[in-house]
């Protein structure tokens, strides 16, 4: 019975991990959002992306772990007229980072209700764990 509440709080605690580290990726792509390129017509900032998968090993268990921080090479750059940007090319072009504030903010959210999710069924996992102690002790 302990070894499948401390499995589920194992679980819990892998997806806790996971949607923090989403939340700071989301937090640098935020923070970037008219991060330009250095020089003229340089890129500017590219989204990062999380992916994450089940954890590899015999040893590793249930849960869920992050495989990757990428990049967001599909989406292209956004193009603004700034000709006295120091970024700006010949024609007076800026590329500005491919990063959505308003997704960026969504993804953020979702994270943060898995993470809030995760951490309620950790809650539950001890307080079920404490409950059986006091059977045994009571028994």
């Amino acid at each position: 019975m302990i070894d499948s509440l401390k499995s589920i709080s194992a679980i819990a605690s892998s997806g806790m991990e996971a949607q923090s580290t989403r939340m700071r990726v989301v937090s640098e792509n935020i923070a970037n959002a008219r991060s330009t390129g250095s020089t003229p017509g340089a890129d500017p900032f590219r989204r990062k992306t999380v992916h994450m998968g089940v954890p590899e090993g015999l040893s590793a268990g249930p849960g869920v772990a992050i495989r990757s921080i990428g990049t967001d090479d599909t989406t292209p750059f956004t193009i603004e007229h700034d000709p006295g940007n120091p970024a700006a090319d010949a024609e007076g072009n800026v590329k500005l980072p491919n990063v959505n504030v308003l997704t960026e903010m969504a993804d953020l959210r979702e994270a943060g209700r898995s993470y809030s999710a995760n951490l309620q069924m950790m809650k539950q996992a001890r307080s079920m764990i404490s409950m059986t102690i006091d059977l045994l002790r009571a028994g």
